[in-house]
């Protein structure tokens, strides 16, 4: 089957919807490292509430970006890693979170500019 993000039916612009999600961006950036359990993903992740982040993790278990492993420990212990899959959406994906983070001041002046234009 061939797949075509530009038609409205196509399942790849719900897998772009999601993957362009920050949440996701920031869940996946952080386990390139290795897995992590849940408290610390939401201590990381300035401004996420835990709903959030159980919906995001949830959301990137069901489309095989990551697995979620249980231990049983009294509490039960819940850490999330990266699938084959995961890494390699990494891989395209580390390129645009460093570029944001090196043109972050170039957008914000610009965005200071765009106020300023006469109209």
């Amino acid at each position: 089957m061939k797949w075509n993000p530009y038609a409205a039916k196509c399942p790849t612009r719900q897998l772009l919807d999601r993957i362009s999600d920050k949440w996701v961006v920031l869940v996946l950036s952080l386990l390139e490292d290795g897995p992590m359990r849940f408290s610390v993903l939401k201590r990381e992740i300035d401004g996420i509430s835990q709903k959030m982040l159980s919906q995001t993790l949830r959301a990137l278990e069901q489309d095989g970006l990551l697995v979620r492993r249980a231990f049983a420990t009294v509490p039960v212990t819940v850490e999330y890693e990266l699938t084959a899959l995961g890494r390699s959406l990494n891989v395209a994906m580390r390129p645009i979170v460093e570029w944001a983070v090196a043109n972050m001041g170039r957008v914000l002046k610009a965005r200071d500019s765009f106020g300023k234009k006469p109209v």
